[in-house]
Formats: C-alpha cells, structure tokens, sequence
C-alpha cells in the first residue's frame, strides 16, 4: 500500500484521488475548494482544504512522508509549476503533474516533475492503475464498471496454457488477445502458452481487474 497526495481535486485530480482509494491506498486529497473537498471526503482517506501554493501548509500536511504526489491543477499553470517544486524540494519520492499543453509539460519537467500527463490523452483512471500496478500497461474504460487493460504476465502465468491458468474462473475476466512481439493474436485458444515478454490484452469488470494488479 503506497500513500498519494491528491493536490487540485477537479475532474482530472478526483477521478485519480477515488481510483487509488478504491485500488487500497492511502489517498490525501487537496484542494482550495470546500465544495469540492466536502464531495470527496468519503472517497478518500483524508480530504483538507488548503492553499498547496503556501509552502508552510504543505510542510504542516507532511506532505513530505508521501510516496507520491499528484499535482492536478486545472488551469493556474503558474500555481502548478510552484506547487510541484514545493513538492520536490519538500522531499516527494515522485511528483506526477498535470499539464495543459506541450510546453507547460517542458516546463513541469524542468522544474522537477517526474512524470508529466496530458489529460486529455490519458483518462485520470488510467493515470491511477499505471501508479499503482507495475503490470498495467494501458487502461481503457469501457463503462463505470467494466474496462480492457493490457498487461505484462503475472510470474504464475508464463509458460503455462490459457487453459491451465484458468484465468476467467480464478480471477472473473477473459482474454482478448495476447501479443507477442510484432504479432497479435486476436482469438487466443485454451492451448496457447504465455510467455514472459507478452502482452495479455484482458476485460472484465474493474473489481475482478483489481484483484491482478494486487498480484503484481
């Protein structure tokens, strides 16, 4: 279980801040907006109401104790940039942060972003499985519920049959496709083998999901 700080709680930061709660995370949500922190208070482990651009308020916060902190201001670019290098200097193992276009993303990175997400190519959802699970690829929702993910094999698979993994009783989704390399197979049968450096395209409902990424 990791710990995230959530800081700027619009669309983009609650969709992240709910996801990596509902993954079993430790989740601290932020924002200037009582509103917006009274809605969130019940999805996530703590919510405050607080002005991230005040480094004291941070620091008070522990902010620095994190093992991630996600910086998703809507659209002060300046409060974005200052908030992610509070973040750094304060001592955030990793800052993500949300940018509005190719060039405040060079300048996030300058200023000490690790990672740096244009939302309106990645859903806030697929942000929060790829921090948490090292196995997930991509993310797609389908519905609130159900989604396709693509993901690297879970040690227990390779080298075994679709068959001998059982994958839709023990773990409720079923296999799209496997790629392996250049090549996609689209309509996998029960004997094909997974092999280490494959790509298992899989849907199913979000619960049944969750309980892969737990075992990666």
């Amino acid at each position: 279980m990791k710990q995230f700080a959530v800081i700027g709680c619009g669309r983009f930061g609650a969709s992240v801040a709910r996801t990596l709660y509902g993954s079993g995370h430790d989740v601290l949500a932020i924002d200037q907006n009582e509103d917006v922190i009274q809605e969130l208070a019940d999805a996530v482990t703590h919510a405050v109401q607080v002005d991230a651009t005040d480094e004291s308020s941070l620091k008070s916060l522990g902010v620095r104790n994190f093992d991630v902190a996600v910086i998703a201001i809507g659209s002060d670019i300046q409060s974005s940039i200052l908030i992610t290098l509070l973040a750094k200097e304060l001592g955030v193992k990793y800052v993500v942060a949300k940018a509005q276009n190719e060039l405040h993303a060079r300048i996030l990175y300058k200023t000490g972003a690790d990672r740096v997400v244009l939302p309106e190519r990645e859903m806030g959802v697929r942000v929060a499985h790829n921090l948490v699970s090292s196995n997930i690829l991509d993310y797609i929702e389908l519905a609130p519920d159900y989604s396709i993910v693509e993901i690297t094999p879970l040690k227990e698979w390779v080298g075994k049959s679709l068959k001998d993994i059982n994958i839709r009783v023990k773990y409720g989704v079923n296999i799209m496709a496997i790629k392996q390399k250049s090549e996609i197979n689209i309509s996998p049968g029960a004997q094909d083998i997974i092999c280490n450096d494959d790509i298992v395209v899989v849907v199913g409902h979000n619960s049944d999901i969750l309980k892969i990424e737990k075992k990666s």
